[in-house]
């Protein structure tokens, strides 16, 4: 019986200590992510958002009229997404949330709950816009779905991918 506890416990401790190198390359890799943004110049680093509570990075467009800096908070749990910009009334002309999705996948936005406008960005692996739903209506419930597989989603305010000539194929690094 104690060998069966002792053989339970080191598989467990094992377990643990592998849990702890596999998140190792993650953490590198988002220092490397940080540094990155240094060097190309970007927004301030990371900090929290004063209403959701959410990390806020920068996040860079470059489209064919430039390039474009923004502040958004990061949506990482399931519940973060889940609620992602429901009952928001504001948000700043440069200010947005993005959704990572690590796989990859397909995905599908709607507005429940969501109260102002919003453009729905849907970013690909190779950090390249597969499409834009433009202007979604606050509360409708019809699903706005990417045209492929997505690395991740970003909520700008309405109206706010057009001004800045944001298209499919477009480079979004954050």
């Amino acid at each position: 019986m104690k060998q069966t506890i002792k053989t339970a416990a080191a598989g467990v401790m094992l377990a643990l200590a592998a849990g702890v190198v596999a998140c190792a390359p993650a953490t590198a890799d988002a220092g490397a992510h940080d540094k990155k943004h240094e060097k190309s110049g970007a927004a301030a680093p990371a900090s929290v958002h004063p209403i959701s509570g959410l990390k806020v990075v920068p996040l860079t467009i470059s489209t064919k009229n430039g390039r474009h800096t923004f502040r958004v908070e990061v949506a990482v749990s399931e519940e973060e997404q889940a609620k992602g910009l429901m009952f928001r009334t504001q948000m700043g002309a440069d200010e947005g949330m993005i959704f990572p999705m690590d796989p990859p996948r397909m995905a599908a936005f709607w507005m429940k709950n969501t109260v102002i406008p919003l453009d729905i960005v849907f970013i690909g692996p190779d950090h390249r816009v597969l499409n834009v739903a433009a202007n979604a209506v606050p509360y409708d419930l019809t699903p706005l779905p990417s045209v492929d597989r997505a690395a991740g989603v970003l909520e700008l305010n309405g109206g706010r991918a057009a001004q800045i000539g944001l298209k499919a194929g477009d480079k979004v690094v954050w």
